[in-house]
Order: structure tokens, then C-alpha cells, then sequence
């Protein structure tokens, strides 16, 4: 019961925040006109958003950061390695997302850094998070409790860490088309790790992670109210590759890698969708999809954007339900 009770409080700190965060950022971003550049093979459906203004992955990152930083002066959780390692990926990636929004916004294009300098700055922060997780004295194990299955990578480990690590943060950066959509989803996935890291008392810090969860749900579902549809302001690069990295994070220092595959499935199937679109252009000069991300697919299809994103979050919301289940319970 105190589990939950902190849990609540940290998620009404972190919606609090957000609010009012947001309501102040989001004038000053209009006025110094830090505006979305959409891509030119988007439908019609999207012109009107054309000048909303972008980076707004600020408003769940700094009060999720001011939270955490106020809970542990006020001693309501403890620093920990793990801790710590979950924070500087938080915040490295969203320095990496913010620089490529920074980008594109100067070029006034839709042209950020490239995919090289995105991927070489993806994988120098992954190295360094192996480095300090390593050397926090965690194990290069992965295990599925429900299976009773331990696997020692040794040092392939370090490449399950980058290929997660980077995976997940594409993934959630090319499922954030629509309005809502990423934010929902990432909020729900969240959620689904704040109660895990809470039933994993075993794992040192794992408790103060829940704190953390709980946090940026709050700081989630504050930026939804500025997110959802019609938006008045996109997280942009800054927040989504910051959300995919902790959420991989996160999974990989509680032990439920297996489980953040179910947790992300939307995720994943968007990353698949165009990855086969890919393929199947290069190798047979043929689409598979109208367009892809697959939301874009079933726009092009004649649905409307907000049951698309309802039915992407009802899924996201199962599967979630489905890995608590499966990571908890079983």
C-alpha cells in the first residue's frame, strides 16, 4: 500500500508539473516561432497542422526531471546506480532528439541531423550506459522468469544493450505521426514498467525507478492535454527518442526484456511495417503499404486520425495488461 501510495503522489507531482510547465512553454515556443516543418508525401489531412510548434517533449522532461530531483532532497527515494543510469539516458537522448529538432528548425526543412550522425550519437551514449552498468556489478544475464531461463551473453551483452537501446528509440520516434499517438502509448508502457519496477524489490533501486515511472506518467498525461488532438504543440525528436531509450532502459535493468517486447508491440509493429516497406522497394520496386508508419497506411485508407489513435492505444493498453500478467503474475 505505500508502494502505491508513492506511486500516486509521484504521478500527480509529475501532471502537476507538466501543466503548469507546459502552459508557460508553450507561449514562448510560438513566440520565438520554433515551429513543425512537415514532410512533403504527408496527405492534406496534415497541412493544418503546418507551424505547430515542436520540441514539446520538454514539458514531460523537465518537470519528470525537477520531480525526481525534488523527491531525492527531500529523501522519498534513494540515488542508485541504477538510478542514475536511467536518468542519463533520459536526459542523453533527449539531448540528442533536441539537437536534431534544433536543426531542422534553423534549416527550416524537415532535415535534422543525419542518419549516421543520429545513429553514431545513439550508440556513444549506449557504450557509455554499458560501461556504467557494467561496472555498477550488474550480471550480462538476461532472464525469463516465467520460463525459469538464464542466458549469460558475456560480452555480447553490450550488443543487446546498443540494439536495444537504439531499436526502441526509433521505434517510438517513428510511431509519433499522429496526435497522441506516441505520447499514449509511451504513457501506457510506463505505466506498465512503474508497476513491474514495484514487484521487483530484489533489484537495488527498482523501487525509486517505480517513483520515477509514476513521474513521468504524470508529466505523460499533463503533455497529452497540449498533445491530443487537435495539437498545440509536438514532442518532436527531443521527446520520442528520449522515451524509446528509457523504456529500453528500464526493461533491461529489471529483467523484463521479454517482457518490454509485449509492452512495446505497437512499437515494434510499426518499425516492422517499414522495414518490410523498405525491402520490398529495393528489392522488388513494389509497396507492400500505401505509406508508411502503418497510421499512415490506414489514413490513406479513410480512416480518421483519432480512431486510429484509439485503436493503437485499446492495443497498446491490452498488450500491456497481457506483459503485467506475463512479467508478474505467471
Amino acid at each position: 500500500m505505500y508502494q502505491l501510495t508513492r506511486g500516486v503522489l509521484a504521478l500527480m507531482i509529475g501532471f502537476i508539473f507538466s501543466i503548469l510547465f507546459g502552459a508557460v512553454l508553450l507561449p514562448i515556443l510560438r513566440k520565438i516561432k520554433i515551429k513543425q516543418t512537415l514532410s512533403t508525401y504527408l496527405s492534406k489531412k496534415h497541412k493544418d497542422k503546418e507551424g505547430t510548434p515542436t520540441m514539446g517533449g520538454l514539458i514531460f522532461i523537465v518537470p519528470t526531471l525537477l520531480s525526481v530531483i525534488a523527491l531525492l532532497l527531500l529523501d522519498k527515494i534513494e540515488f542508485s546506480a541504477n538510478l542514475f543510469i536511467v536518468l542519463f539516458v533520459f536526459l542523453a537522448y533527449a539531448l540528442l532528439g533536441f539537437i536534431d529538432d534544433f536543426l531542422i528548425i534553423k534549416r527550416k526543412n524537415n532535415i535534422g541531423l543525419t542518419e549516421f550522425q543520429k545513429l553514431a550519437g545513439q550508440l556513444l551514449i549506449a557504450l557509455i550506459v554499458f560501461a556504467i552498468y557494467m561496472k555498477s556489478g550488474a550480471e550480462p544475464v538476461i532472464e525469463i522468469y516465467t520460463l525459469g531461463i538464464e542466458i549469460n551473453l558475456g560480452w555480447f551483452y553490450g550488443i543487446f544493450l546498443l540494439f536495444m537501446l537504439v531499436a526502441s528509440s526509433n521505434a517510438v520516434n517513428i510511431t509519433d505521426g499522429l496526435d497522441g499517438l506516441a505520447g499514449g502509448l509511451s504513457l501506457v508502457a510506463f505505466l506498465t514498467f512503474a508497476l513491474i519496477s514495484a514487484n521487483s524489490p530484489a533489484i537495488l533501486g527498482t523501487s525509486d525507478i517505480s517513483v520515477f515511472c509514476f513521474v513521468l506518467c504524470g508529466s505523460l498525461l499533463g503533455f497529452l492535454a497540449f498533445n491530443s488532438r487537435p495539437a498545440k504543440v509536438f514532442m518532436g525528436d527531443t521527446g520520442s527518442l528520449s522515451l524509446g531509450a528509457t523504456l529500453a532502459i528500464i526493461a533491461i535493468i529489471t529483467k523484463h526484456e521479454l517482457t518490454f517486447i509485449i509492452v512495446s508491440g505497437v512499437f515494434i509493429f510499426e518499425t516492422l511495417v517499414c522495414l518490410i516497406q523498405i525491402i520490398s522497394m529495393v528489392y522488388f520496386h513494389k509497396k507492400v503499404f500505401l505509406m508508411t508508419p502503418f497510421h499512415h497506411h490506414l489514413e490513406k485508407l479513410g480512416w480518421n486520425e483519432r480512431d486510429i489513435v484509439v485503436v493503437f492505444w485499446c492495443i497498446g493498453l491490452l498488450l500491456s495488461m497481457a506483459a503485467i500478467v506475463f512479467g508478474v503474475w505467471i
